[in-house]
């Protein structure tokens, strides 16, 4: 059969006030009917430029030759994407080709119903009535694995968590049938167990609709779960293209290599652990914890009559100074509220919780004001979390200027350009706004602005999940510099086992608002008691086509036994 997609000798420029920039130089590529294609490489290598293509969504300042061959599901028909009309292209999207979009809560209409979304998509190719349309709707949502598709056709996104709204998205990307999905990092924001999910309903896709799926990531555990055929991009070039199974036995190309070293594993921490705790003084454990926690709970009140919601459920923990403990867990089971708990944003419903030897339980803002200073907090995206209106070297200041360490962020400039030369950042990058950094750089940054007044207590909360492996591996590298370095305790939030495996001492599991399981590295993730446990180790996808299959086995009878 002919090829669904053929790229040839594909070129692309941007026009800036710089001049032109090249984002993609001379690529080629072919995906056949019911293939599964990953295009890996870190931010700026040109992959998600060269998908954006293939719907012709790239803007106007985009410069294009070169040739995009898509066909019909069927092979009737093909055409040159390059060169159709805004009108042709309409008539292929959604027909001949979809895109699953990197965020779903952005590629979904908040004040428009689910039911209505897929249905609008329906009607703009086709005639349909609008109950034909509708049962449609219903018919998909009940393929991809939305419980009760009759009734939640009717919902509004925000009543959807994020691995059901990521369900959505992909529905309306079948609904009509296409012989070609794109989708970009499909799973980047979803906690392993729900992304084990989602994959299993792309291998579906692939398997019932007979669909070819060009898949844009930078997680190489996807891939390898995935991927019949991976191509490596490397500023803007096709460096290397294999079948997956030969790809990670044997990459040929340096940087390939050096993707796929850089991806964690599980058992990585055992050695880093044993040496911190070497280094360690005597007696260390016998100091007073930085954090202590004794049947802490966290309750949210209910509206309109309705009960309270409790998210954190009687949890004991402890943080001694110069420890990391990592907390694990899906979205929902309460890390987040926990760490905001510790930074007193989130206010203490029952139990005991003492923060630096102050009860946090019924505390007074205005006495804990004097211990924020000794309180850190790296947020889990530093682009929402900087003022896009002010320069990183402002940002950076801020805390100390707020805290009356300096007058303003000009007297602060010194002390700045002392943290960002710590999280290896030129000092000049300072003048620069959050925008012109890239999505490392800016962690980097956050990192700084979080060590400016030297606390003794860190929360970082998912601060690599939206990074590449490779900008990932040296953040994380960074993080465990720093903490050497500064000594501070810190509590690294996270649902990547691996990356928590590697800089933490003690790994606290928890399952909905519960705390299910804790111990060092060794001992949760060596040999985990909990099934829950058991079911989020499994869900992690490891850089081994082999291995992966085998361990989707496992998970899937995991599931079975309940």
């Amino acid at each position: 059969m002919n090829n669904v997609l053929t790229i040839t000798n594909l070129g692309i420029s941007f026009a800036t006030d710089a001049g032109a920039v090249k984002a993609v130089d001379d690529v080629s590529l072919t995906v056949a009917p019911g293939e599964v294609l990953a295009i890996v490489g870190e931010s700026g290598s040109g992959k998600t430029v060269t998908a954006k293509t293939i719907l012709g969504l790239l803007p106007e300042t985009a410069t294009m030759n070169g040739a995009v061959i898509l066909s019909s599901k069927d092979g009737s028909s093909e055409s040159n994407i390059v060169s159709l009309t805004k009108q042709q292209l309409r008539q292929v999207r959604g027909t001949d080709v979809s895109m699953v979009f990197q965020e779903p809560s952005t590629a979904l209409n908040p004040v428009y119903t689910v039911g209505w979304q897929i249905a609008e998509g329906i009607r703009a190719h086709g005639q349909f009535s609008k109950k034909e349309a509708r049962v449609k709707a219903i018919e998909i949502l009940g393929r991809v694995g939305i419980p009760d598709p009759e009734t939640r056709v009717n919902y509004y996104p925000h009543q959807f968590s994020g691995g059901q709204k990521q369900r959505v998205v992909i529905a309306m990307a079948l609904v009509l049938d296409p012989g070609l999905i794109v989708a970009d990092e499909p799973t980047t924001a979803l906690d392993v167990t729900v992304q084990a999910e989602i994959l299993d309903l792309l291998r579906r896709v692939r398997d019932e609709f007979g669909t070819a799926i060009v898949l844009i990531t930078h997680n190489m555990g996807v891939v390898a779960d995935l991927a019949d055929r991976v191509a490596v991009m490397f500023e803007g070039k096709v460096v290397e293209e294999a079948p997956a199974q030969k790809l990670f036995s044997s990459p040929q190309h340096e940087y390939t290599k050096k993707l796929l070293a850089a991806v964690p594993h599980v058992g990585q921490g055992i050695v880093r652990a044993a040496a911190r705790a070497e280094a360690r003084a005597p007696g260390w454990a016998e100091q007073t914890p930085v954090v202590e926690a004794k049947d802490l709970r966290i309750e949210y009140p209910g509206r309109l009559g309705r009960h309270g919601f409790t998210a954190v459920d009687g949890i004991s923990f402890s943080i001694r100074p110069g420890e990391v403990l990592g907390l694990v867990g899906e979205s929902g089971s309460g890390k987040t509220t926990t760490g905001r708990a510790i930074a007193g944003l989130t206010r203490v419903t029952g139990g005991s919780l003492k923060v630096l030897g102050h009860e946090m339980h019924g505390f007074k803002e205005r006495e804990f004001k004097k211990f924020r200073s000794d309180i850190g907090f790296v947020f889990q995206d530093p682009a929402s979390s900087f003022n896009p209106l002010l320069t990183i070297a402002e940002c950076v200041a801020e805390p100390l200027v707020v805290h009356g360490r300096a007058s303003n962020p000009g007297a602060a400039r010194a002390r700045v350009n002392e943290l960002l030369e710590a999280v290896q950042l030129p000092r000049a990058y300072g003048d620069r706004y959050p925008h012109e950094l890239s999505g490392g750089q800016r962690q980097r940054a956050s990192l700084a602005r979080s060590l400016a007044l030297e606390p003794s207590l860190l929360i970082a909360d998912e601060p690599t999940s939206a990074l590449d492996v490779s900008v990932q591996a040296r953040v994380l590298e960074l993080f465990a510099e720093l903490q050497r370095e500064f000594g501070f305790a810190a509590l690294f939030i996270s649902h990547d086992l691996a990356v928590v495996d590697i800089l933490a001492d003690r790994i606290a599991v928890l399952y909905k608002g519960k705390l299910v399981e804790e111990g060092t590295g060794a001992e949760v993730l060596g040999a985990p008691k909990d099934p829950y446990t058991q079911r989020l180790l499994a869900s992690l996808p490891v850089p081994d086509p082999a291995e992966q299959a085998q361990r989707r086995e496992g998970l899937r009878k995991l599931r079975a036994a309940g």
